[in-house]
């Protein structure tokens, strides 16, 4: 009798093994659906995560990479500017008017801004050109937009003497966040001294010298005045300790968009004594941009002249400047071709008061993206617009080195 008949009591069992074969294969393939549908799914959540939040992850992972400094030009507490910042309370408030910056502040580490004039406060008389003193509210507000990098050496320094310094610097002392203040001294120590300040882990050098000052100082220590050798020992000592050195210049001539030759010397000696970053200042107008060659082959990115920065100027070339951005490599400490973000100083007057320069009829003090101006100065009584002033910017910047300009978009992409 064959072994597989129906009789045969072996039969059973083999169906009930196959049975369990088939269900085992069921379940396989059920286990299989649910891994696909559970992979889909995650795939889906991971596609589906706010675009914020991914940009987000990719920003702090390339703030590991770099240090972002941002460097603005001339803060000058002119007139005008203290009479429309001054509340019925008595206090100033100058942050109103550089508020649009802020996105541009907040997106850099390091943030250069040169208090042009002293501001000793109220104690001493607020007074504006040509003998300048402002109120304290200024450097609170410079440091309430990010300031953290501050120059206060300037041919104004001595305006209102040294009591006028000591209470501006000892005013410093007290803002949150900051990295260093030099230019300006209260005693010996202080100019003999080098700043320094770290950055995840990038080490960083500040120095600050002017060529020149409008009044005497009253003390060999109050002002910075530049002269080769000094400035030879401080940036080559600098450069042993510092993997950055940044040396603020008040230099050049004013309302001129040409460098001179004092400060082609100067430069070049800066560079070849080792500073990787100079910051120029003083023309109150945008000056060229010149990558240097330093004796040790060493890159030094020297901006001849920022420009302004908050002021009450009339020519328009001393109202739309900009904002210089450099990035430090963390790893190799070197840094980044320079970036340029072209802003603009706004106020408004009638073509009158123009004329007259009745200039405290001066009104809706504002610094705007020049991007965004556009409306702004058909308010304005400067008879241009955003792509004449765009075209002047790029060329004056671009005569020995190429840096492009940007928008704060640019600056926001990943």
């Amino acid at each position: 009798m064959p072994i597989y008949s129906r009789t045969n009591k072996t039969q059973k069992p083999i169906k009930k093994n196959n049975y369990g074969m088939v269900q085992k294969r069921r379940f396989g393939i059920v286990f299989i659906c649910i891994v696909v549908i559970g992979l889909a799914f995650l795939g889906y959540r991971k596609t589906s995560t706010p675009q914020g939040q991914t940009n987000q992850k990719k920003q702090a992972n390339i703030q590991k990479k770099y240090i972002r400094i941002l460097a603005s030009g001339d803060t000058i507490a002119h007139d005008a500017l203290n009479a429309q910042a001054r509340k019925t309370d008595g206090s100033y408030d100058y942050y109103q008017f550089m508020k649009p910056m802020q996105p541009f502040f907040d997106i850099a580490d390091i943030k250069f801004c040169n208090q042009a004039v002293p501001g000793g406060g109220e104690k001493f008389g607020i007074s504006g050109y040509p003998v300048f003193n402002s109120p304290l509210d200024v450097a609170r507000d410079l440091n309430k937009l990010g300031c953290n990098v501050v120059n206060t050496g300037t041919n104004h320094t001595f305006d209102r003497g040294q009591a006028v310094i000591d209470a501006e610097l000892n005013y410093w002392d007290t803002l949150p966040r900051m990295l260093a203040v030099a230019g300006a001294n209260r005693i010996q120590a202080e100019q003999d001294n080098i700043r320094y300040f770290t950055v995840r882990g990038v080490r960083f050098a500040f120095l600050s010298y002017s060529t020149y000052t409008n009044t005497p100082p009253t003390t060999p220590y109050g002002l910075n005045v530049y002269n080769d050798a000094k400035a030879e020992s401080q940036v080559r000592t600098a450069r042993l300790a510092a993997d950055i050195v940044m040396v603020s210049m008040r230099w050049g001539t004013e309302y001129s968009s040409s460098i001179n030759d004092q400060q082609s010397q100067i430069s070049q000696h800066l560079s070849d004594w080792g500073a990787d970053i100079i910051l120029g200042h003083g023309p109150h107008v945008l000056q060229p941009v010149k990558t240097l060659k330093g004796s040790d082959g060493r890159q030094t990115i020297c901006w001849y002249s920022l420009g302004n920065f908050l002021n009450a100027q009339i020519p328009i070339e001393s109202l739309a400047n900009g904002l210089a951005i450099m990035d430090v490599d963390i790893a190799t400490k070197k840094l980044k071709a320079p970036e340029y973000v072209p802003i603009y100083m706004h106020y408004e007057w009638t073509a009158d008061e123009k004329t007259r320069e009745d200039l405290l009829k001066r009104k809706n003090f504002s610094l705007v993206p020049l991007d965004s101006a556009a409306s702004l100065l058909k308010k304005s009584q400067n008879n241009t617009t955003v792509e004449t002033q765009t075209i002047r910017i790029q060329k004056t910047l671009n005569q020995f080195t190429t840096v492009p300009l940007i928008s704060l978009s640019d600056l926001q992409k990943l």
